[in-house]
């Protein structure tokens, strides 16, 4: 592939993600303002968003076996817990910005959970098997993830077993 197309759709990719998300994250708000119909809006545009997010990580050929992907995803998970969040959060601490310090603690402390489990399950997939998986939680307020039973309360932040998401 061209770099010029690969650039654009690297960039088509992260603009699609982010479309997704967003409207997601407004399908949620629309939600608890009890507005049904704009957050279904919200809602289904998000996933034409993703249709669009999938086509073009599939052209640039990003899509590859299960124990690739794993391996995809133990990169990133590293990069955020050894990089990207520990900067982040120190720049946040030196211009005194609570909310932002807090949202990438939040993140830095999940990623060094998700890192451990991808790296636990690339061990199980490369042997030729699936994963053996329990009921995995979510903590909604900072995502905390933690498989087999929610804690009482969050190690993390703080919140209440009622703020966990079951998967």
């Amino acid at each position: 592939m061209r770099k010029m197309t690969e650039q654009n759709l690297r960039a088509a990719f992260a603009g699609e993600s982010q479309a997704h998300m967003k409207y997601l994250i407004f399908s949620e708000r629309a939600e608890r303002e009890k507005k049904a119909n704009l957050a279904r809006l919200f809602k289904a545009i998000s996933f034409a968003e993703q249709v669009h997010a999938t086509n073009h990580y599939r052209a640039l050929g990003e899509i590859n076996d299960s124990s690739k992907n794993l391996q995809a995803g133990i990169d990133g998970e590293t990069y955020e817990v050894e990089e990207m969040y520990p900067a982040f959060k120190t720049v946040a601490e030196l211009q005194k910005e609570q909310t932002a310090v807090r949202s990438t603690n939040y993140a830095l402390e999940a990623e060094k959970v998700h890192e451990e489990m991808y790296t636990k399950a690339k061990q199980t997939v490369d042997q030729g098997k699936d994963i053996a998986l329990g009921d995995l939680y979510i903590c909604d307020v900072c995502g905390f993830t933690v498989e087999g039973e929610a804690p009482a309360v969050c190690p993390v932040c703080g919140a209440k077993i009622e703020r966990f998401k079951k998967f």
